[in-house]
């Protein structure tokens, strides 16, 4: 038996040896075939390349899920890319709003502003005097319209370099209260307390050096500019009293009667005419108006989002110089706020067209940005 098993051993030996090179050869590739193959010196892939790359193979897979699989997978590209320039984009508008936001001055109106609390802070605040009340403030052409609405009234108007504010007002008793409706009256806001007791404050500390026949206004940077103080009269204007005599220039509007106005001998207040209306009206002057109003719907129409027609801004242009002609300052209110491309179109063309008071509610990006960074790439940045 042992004989016989030799002699089979010796006989696949010999059938080995017999093999051809060429069949060696094949064989080692058929064997091959059923691992996946590598170069000596290349290493295996890992297990998800392999199982990724079979799930898009339609022979492993099948035809209708490696279609699937490979739509998912073009899906997935996608949204990466999308993400990553989202990323991108928002990184872009930060580093945008970080270069082109405006720099606040410090001064002792930014002090008071923020720490502010309430109506009996107006005059409080200022003292001890800041002497740096207003430095680095350039005053601009600019009316802070419902000026009372703001955190702090009067100061951040100030503060942003308008050189207009607004107050309307209401008389309750003997008091006159600040408030755009009678529901939102309060005792402690008062014209007196909101207005004319602070600028009496500040005028009074800022001329303390100043001789009898000069004084200074509230602006460090040009102290011949005027702050105007427009009162807009919400009650019965003859019973209405608006008697406010000092250094600012007083102007009143709403229900202010203005054959009172005109009886004034000392001319301390002024009247707000009808902008609209000049050209037919001789009555409105230098010497009994100051501010010629008028809502930019009433003189012009609706103005669409587009912007304004060219007979639109004819009409604009044609008011702006009736009121540059009587030697009045113009201005329009109700501009519309939204959308704010359209709110930067039109300030800049009324601004280019010589208006007297750019009527504004965002005081900061009205003095302080650069318009024409106001909106990029449709974000809107101020």
């Amino acid at each position: 038996m042992a004989v016989l098993f030799s002699g089979l051993s010796s006989r696949r030996s010999d059938s080995s040896s017999d093999t051809t090179p060429t069949e060696r050869r094949l064989s080692d590739l058929s064997n091959k075939s059923l691992h996946t193959y590598h170069e000596p010196n290349q290493k295996a892939p890992r297990r998800w390349v392999t199982s990724f790359k079979s799930s898009l193979n339609p022979t492993i897979v099948g035809k209708k899920k490696a279609r699937r699989n490979r739509v998912l997978v073009v899906v997935l590209i996608l949204l990466a890319l999308g993400g990553i320039a989202v990323l991108v984009w928002f990184s872009l508008v930060l580093t945008l709003i970080d270069r082109l936001t405006p720099t606040v001055p410090s001064n002792g109106l930014q002090r008071i502003v923020k720490t502010w609390k309430g109506p009996a802070d107006s005059v409080a605040a200022l003292s001890p005097w800041p002497e740096d009340f207003s430095l680095g403030i350039t005053p601009v052409q600019c009316h802070s319209h419902n000026d009372y609405w703001r955190s702090v009234p009067l100061y951040e108007a100030i503060a942003a370099g308008c050189t207009g504010v607004e107050a309307d007002i209401w008389l309750e008793g003997s008091d006159l209260l600040v408030g755009h409706a009678k529901r939102s009256l309060s005792s402690d806001r008062t014209l007196k307390s909101l207005y004319i007791d602070p600028l009496i404050t500040i005028l009074s500390n800022l001329n303390t050096n100043s001789s009898a026949n000069s004084s200074v206004g509230v602006f460090d940077f040009d102290p011949t500019t005027s702050l105007t103080l427009l009162i807009d009269i919400k009650t019965d204007g003859d019973a209405t009293k608006t008697l406010v005599r000092g250094p600012v220039t007083v102007v009143g509007t709403g229900n202010t009667v203005f054959d009172l106005v005109v009886a004034e001998e000392d001319r301390y207040v002024f009247f707000d005419a009808p902008l609209n209306d000049l050209a037919q009206n001789s009555t409105y002057t230098l010497e009994n108006s100051y501010y010629a109003s008028v809502s930019l719907k009433k003189a012009v129409g609706v103005v669409w989002p587009w912007g304004p027609t060219d007979n639109q801004k004819q009409a604009m242009q044609k008011i702006i110089s009736a009121a540059s002609e009587r030697g009045l300052l113009s201005r329009f209110w109700n501009i519309p706020s939204w959308p704010v491309s359209l709110r930067m179109r039109l300030w800049r063309f009324l601004v280019d067209s010589g208006v007297g008071m750019l009527n504004v509610d965002d005081v900061v990006e009205a003095t302080r940005w650069n318009w024409d960074w106001c909106i990029v790439a449709g974000l809107v940045l101020c």
